[in-house]
């Protein structure tokens, strides 16, 4: 008996350890969400603090690409997770306020210019549901559930509440709406779970783009793929890899004639302090980067699980 118990929170400790996705990078698209589709008990809560480090070239609107040009940013974040049951399938919302300091500096004309950014950051919703694989069952069944391969499907929306000056090129928020539709599948082999998403960002106009013009954004295409070990004493590590193509931007109907592709790889790692507590580290950093758009990036989270 104890060793049911031991065993199911263990395996409910393991489905809701990963699930924290951290505002770590101000570059929509570049997501990088292990377990974002995980098997987990219906009516579970997961409240986590965040702390994010980005250095390099990286802007709050991957349309706006400039060369040299060189940023520091903090991003302290929070977050919280609530999962339900959905014509009997496992759903689950999420939302994500971030809060950024952004230090930055180029070359224009031959001298140095420097700038800073202090606010919040756009806010990230997301509603997923497992469709098949992890029906919503709770905590007293969950334990005896054999978890098949999940396909689910998710829609992420960015909502414009950063601060945005409507003067400047480079903003916190980036003053329209994004959507994306995605679907992803998820798989467990014994300690080893594989999965991979794709994507794909659509955006609204902003219509005070730098004094007033027009700004409009194609389709932006992301695709992500995870591979997590789970240890026996509730730790796990895992390999995460991201590639994306941002679409082509116009300016008062204007094509820029530029597109960004861009390839990342990182790796997260995750250790319990008690039951119910996590810490978690992420770090990923990038491979291929067009237009210098190109940054490191670490995080550290705190998360604490409630029912």
């Amino acid at each position: 008996m104890n060793h049911q118990i031991k065993k199911y929170k263990l395996f409910i400790y393991n489905s809701i350890s990963a699930l924290i996705i951290l505002f770590t990078s101000t570059v929509k698209g570049q997501d990088l969400e292990p377990r974002a589709y995980a098997n987990l008990p219906k009516g579970t809560n997961v409240l986590a603090l965040g702390y994010g480090y980005n250095k390099g070239n990286v802007l709050s609107d991957p349309s706006l690409p400039i060369k040299d040009f060189k940023i520091n940013t903090q991003i302290f974040a929070i977050n919280y997770i609530h999962s339900f049951s959905l014509a009997n399938k496992l759903a689950r919302v999420q939302v994500s306020v971030p809060m950024a300091d952004m230090q930055g500096k180029l070359i224009l004309n031959g001298e140095q210019v420097t700038g800073s950014r202090t606010g919040f950051a756009d806010m990230r919703i997301r509603f997923g549901v497992n469709l098949t694989g992890s029906p919503a069952l709770d905590r007293k069944n969950f334990l005896q559930y054999q978890q098949k391969a999940i396909f689910g499907v998710s829609l992420v929306t960015s909502v414009p509440i950063g601060k945005y000056y409507p003067d400047k090129k480079i903003n916190l928020g980036a003053n329209r709406w994004g959507f994306k539709p995605e679907i992803g599948i998820s798989k467990r082999f014994k300690h080893v779970y594989a999965e991979a998403y794709v994507g794909t960002w659509f955006y609204t106009n902003n219509n005070d783009y730098f004094n007033g013009n027009e700004l409009k954004q194609k389709p932006t295409i992301s695709f992500q793929a995870h591979a997590s070990y789970y240890f026996k004493n509730q730790m796990w590590v895992g390999f995460n890899t991201n590639w994306y193509k941002v679409g082509e931007v116009s300016i008062n109907g204007v094509d820029t004639d530029e597109t960004q592709k861009d390839w990342r790889v990182g790796a997260t790692f995750s250790v319990p302090i008690t039951k119910t507590q996590a810490l978690r580290l992420q770090y990923h950093t990038g491979i291929y980067a067009d237009l210098g758009l190109n940054y490191d990036s670490l995080t550290l989270a705190y998360q604490y699980v409630f029912f």
